[in-house]
């Protein structure tokens, strides 16, 4: 896992999914659990800037009038009691441009790091991640973000059917449901690591290191 063919991508850590009076916390969900894989993300995203590697930082949301929310991802949200596009504590709630769907302060990107708005689950669904990808010749992704069980994972498995090798980062990815977290995880590593592998951040940055020092 060379750091020059790797890129790392954060996904969806929005106030949305992470602030009191976001979209989580309004659909009754654990933002505490959500919140705890800030660290890891913040020491991935130390050694990822420091080797020059490739930052990808991903956002959920929909335009305003919500002509690119699915009727069935609206119902869905209705039924969660937070309904997509309703007013809430941080703006209208997952609609790009209001304050809840900005990165929380901890983990914001810095200038030249790429942003990709995203209308669905998956980062590559309506987005130009792929181009930007294949522009920088990323072969390896390492994902993290919330949460695992759904944006992530839906963002790993194209990953995998589009040819890229993937790590899931253990630590730097939340969910609102333990259960489903530690579920999403396991599936990884299945029939030989059908999804790829998993690994937590103190080791993901131990390999990055090494395969630096060994650049000529």
């Amino acid at each position: 896992m060379k750091p020059v063919r790797t890129a790392l991508l954060v996904i969806d850590m929005q106030r949305d999914f992470l602030d009191p009076g976001g979209y989580a916390a309004t659909a009754g969900m654990d933002i505490g659990t959500l919140r705890s894989p800030i660290p890891a993300i913040q020491r991935l995203l130390g050694t990822a800037r420091r080797f020059g590697m490739l930052v990808v930082h991903t956002r959920e949301g929909h335009r305003a009038d919500l002509m690119d929310c699915p009727p069935a991802k609206l119902a869905r949200s209705r039924a969660a009691g937070a309904e997509i596009g309703s007013a809430g504590p941080l703006g209208r709630l997952l609609v790009r441009g209001e304050f809840g769907h900005d990165f929380i302060d901890e983990l914001r990107p810095l200038p030249g790091e790429p942003v990709v708005d995203k209308p669905g689950y998956g980062a590559f669904h309506q987005t130009d991640l792929a181009q930007v990808l294949q522009n920088r010749g990323i072969d390896h992704l390492i994902l993290g973000g919330v949460t695992t069980e759904v944006c992530v994972h839906s963002t790993l498995r194209e990953a995998v059917d589009r040819g890229y090798c993937c790590v899931l980062a253990s630590d730097a990815c939340g969910s609102a449901y333990p259960h489903l977290h530690n579920a999403a995880l396991q599936m990884v590593a299945v029939e030989g690591g059908v999804f790829g592998r998993v690994a937590d951040s103190g080791m993901l940055v131990a390999e990055l290191e090494h395969a630096q020092e060994a650049t000529p």
